[in-house]
């Protein structure tokens, strides 16, 4: 049985969006049990209302709640019995194998990071997403916005800790990228150029500079930058296919005859929309910490939450966290200047 522990009160709609998607996931994986974080008597009531099945969701109360716009260290001061923390408590003491919230980001991240800090060698965790690929398989993409600054050696753990979970979760060496304005390995700032080389003189199936537009293809893997970077990448790729999707839906509304080409569409529109559906690619991955934890959009809906639940079930059942501290610690004892680089950290 694999048990999450769920901040059921974080998230803009809170319970409304968090009961519902806990319902949803419970009836589809029979062997996961879920542990509901928050005020006890809300639960319950939102439980009953959803007509919750017994037997594997059980509730543990938190009389706090970290607010979504809440500074992340007053949250971490004085929030010490929120459902978030509470939920992240469960996981370091092991009575979860995983946390999931919806709630604001940049406390979950801190208080996550203090409580069960971060692998060794691993100097800070980053947020990791899976998008999907043209061929059907799916691109890791790292750090999505956890740290703006990196330093090459930062960048490299990142590209580990990334190498390490694909491996884990698809029983394959994934082919790592380093995002860059382009190819070829003279192009980018210093930090990329230096952590080229740290990458290239690694163990891992390293392909070299990936651009924006390689992201989907299916080519690469895992794909690296700092949270600058790979944040506007993200919010852009939300932007766009927003952006796809209303437009087709005007141009197929613009009169009779598009409204009937619709209608002979349909089919391949649903599947269209089921394909780029970013409900299904909900949940970010604080990777690189000493427990599992995954983050749901805050705005999303009960759809979307199950799915994150399903992030963290996938990564808790593969025993992901285990593999990843083994293989990383092969990996940076085997990068030429690993001590030296240990050493000034």
């Amino acid at each position: 049985m694999i048990t999450l522990a769920v901040d059921a009160m974080g998230g803009d709609a809170g319970l409304a969006v968090t009961i519902p998607g806990c319902v949803a996931f419970v009836q589809r994986q029979p062997n996961a049990h879920l542990i509901l974080v928050g005020d006890e008597t809300a639960i319950h009531q939102a439980l009953k209302n959803a007509d919750a099945p017994s037997g594997r969701i059980s509730v543990r109360h938190a009389a706090q709640v970290v607010e979504m716009d809440e500074a992340p260290q007053l949250a971490l001061k004085n929030k010490k019995d929120s459902s978030m923390r509470v939920a992240i408590n469960l996981v370091k003491e092991g009575e979860a194998q995983a946390a999931v919230s919806a709630g604001n980001t940049g406390a979950l991240m801190a208080t996550a990071r203090f409580v069960l800090k971060t692998i060794p060698g691993i100097e800070r965790p980053a947020i990791a997403k899976f998008l999907p690929a043209a061929d059907g398989s799916v691109t890791l993409i790292l750090d999505l916005g956890a740290n703006v600054d990196c330093t090459p050696q930062q960048l490299t753990q990142f590209a580990i800790i990334g190498s390490e979970l694909f491996q884990a979760l698809h029983s394959r060496t994934p082919r790592v990228g380093l995002l860059n304005i382009g190819s070829e390995d003279i192009k980018g700032s210093d930090t990329v150029k230096q952590t080229f080389a740290l990458l290239k003189n690694s163990k891992l199936n390293f392909i070299g500079n990936v651009e924006g537009n390689d992201i989907f293809t299916g080519k690469v893997d895992v794909v690296v930058a700092d949270g600058f970077v790979g944040n506007i990448t993200l919010k852009t790729i939300e932007g766009a296919v927003k952006f796809i999707g209303s437009t087709i839906k005007q141009e197929f509304q613009a009169n009779l005859l598009t409204k009937l080409g619709a209608l002979a569409a349909l089919p391949a529109l649903k599947r269209f929309k089921n394909r780029l559906d970013p409900r299904k690619f909900n949940g970010a991955i604080f990777l690189g910490l000493r427990g599992v934890v995954v983050k749901s959009h805050g705005g999303t809906d009960e759809t979307g939450f199950a799915f994150a639940l399903e992030e963290a079930y996938h990564e808790a059942k593969a025993d992901s966290l285990a593999k990843i501290e083994q293989g990383v610690a092969e990996q940076l004892a085997a990068l030429p200047s690993a001590d030296s680089d240990n050493a000034a950290a």
